[in-house]
């Protein structure tokens, strides 16, 4: 079972102090960096999660996370059509899928996938998103569909997590309600203490 909080970094330098806070489940999501600075990113990324006994999931990099022996792999849809799903599961590297309609559930779980992340459930000024926010009950919907954890993303806050989980979300994966806190390690450190509230 993945754990109840999921966050979402973009540069391994996060880690350092956010995994000594007791952070056990974390995206490294890196764009626009030459090959070998991603590279680099993902084996520190490795190293740091390995040490700290947490898992980490890489966001797109399907064949530098088997190089570099990720635990995850998280795959949007067009990236999806493009990955070698069979040498993921060669490597025992375990796999999520974004989804935002049920077009992309579909085709998320012809993939056999570990987790399916829904989203956006709220609005979210992390990136221009072509789809609609999913609203809570999309959540309860789709928990009906799958036998995977799901995934909840998109504008989620501390605030409005205990509804999310209500509405059947099994983990909730955040990036701004964090990152772009005015104190990140103690907005994070808020987060870490409600799991315990929020155990299955």
């Amino acid at each position: 079972m993945l754990d109840r909080f999921y966050q979402i970094v973009d540069g391994s330098h996060w880690l350092e102090s956010f995994l000594p806070l007791g952070l056990k489940l974390v995206q490294l999501r890196i764009k626009d960096l030459p090959e070998a600075d991603v590279r680099s990113e993902i084996s520190t990324s490795v190293h740091l999660c390995k040490e700290a006994g947490a898992t980490l999931v890489v966001n797109d990099f399907w064949e530098q996370a088997i190089d570099l022996g990720a635990d995850y792999v998280h795959l949007g849809q067009e990236d999806l059509a493009d990955a070698d799903l069979a040498a993921l599961r060669r490597a025992g590297i375990k796999l999520g899928i974004s989804t935002h309609s049920d077009e992309e559930l579909d085709i998320a779980l012809s993939a056999t996938p570990d987790y399916v992340a829904l989203g956006p459930i709220y609005p979210t000024i992390l990136k221009k998103m072509t789809w609609a926010p999913q609203g809570l009950e999309k959540i309860g919907i789709w928990k009906q569909r799958v036998s995977c954890p799901l995934i909840a993303i998109g504008g989620i806050t501390l605030e409005r997590a205990p509804g999310v989980f209500a509405a059947g979300a099994d983990s909730i994966c955040v990036v701004t309600d964090v990152l772009r806190h005015a104190a990140p390690g103690q907005r994070l450190s808020d987060w870490l203490d409600q799991r315990s509230v929020w155990k299955n």
